[in-house]
């Protein structure tokens, strides 16, 4: 069974920085979309960053320039860097990833998968 496991949430002042992992297991295969989310107290998830298959790497709006994704691909390991925080960037930090289910030896589908989440504290 596949696992995203997140690390490196923290609390830290406004204008601090962390840095992110999640490190996916259980698969094979290589992952080509995979992204973070995240979900303010009372807000619905959204789109920090991804590299998503066949579309390059997207941000989430406003957020490019503080945030930035980067993986090593063959490891199935997704890092982001988040720089001059702000207190609404807090939250949880979700790692997501499309697994590829391959059957005979050819991609059938893509399984959706989430991390249990790192909380990301940024006080003023």
């Amino acid at each position: 069974q596949v696992q995203l496991v997140e690390s490196g949430g923290g609390s830290v002042r406004a204008g601090g920085s962390l840095r992110l992992s999640c490190a996916a297991s259980g698969t094979p295969y290589t992952i080509n979309t995979m992204g973070w989310f995240r979900q303010a107290p009372g807000k619905q998830r959204e789109l920090v960053a991804r590299f998503r298959q066949g579309a390059g790497t997207e941000y989430g709006d406003s957020l490019k320039g503080r945030f930035t994704i980067s993986r090593e691909l063959g490891k199935n390991t997704l890092y982001l860097q988040a720089d001059k925080l702000e207190s609404a960037d807090t939250g949880v930090y979700y790692c997501n990833a499309y697994v590829p289910v391959v059957v005979g030896g050819k991609v059938e589908r893509f399984e959706e998968i989430w991390g249990q989440g790192t909380l990301v504290t940024v006080s003023s």
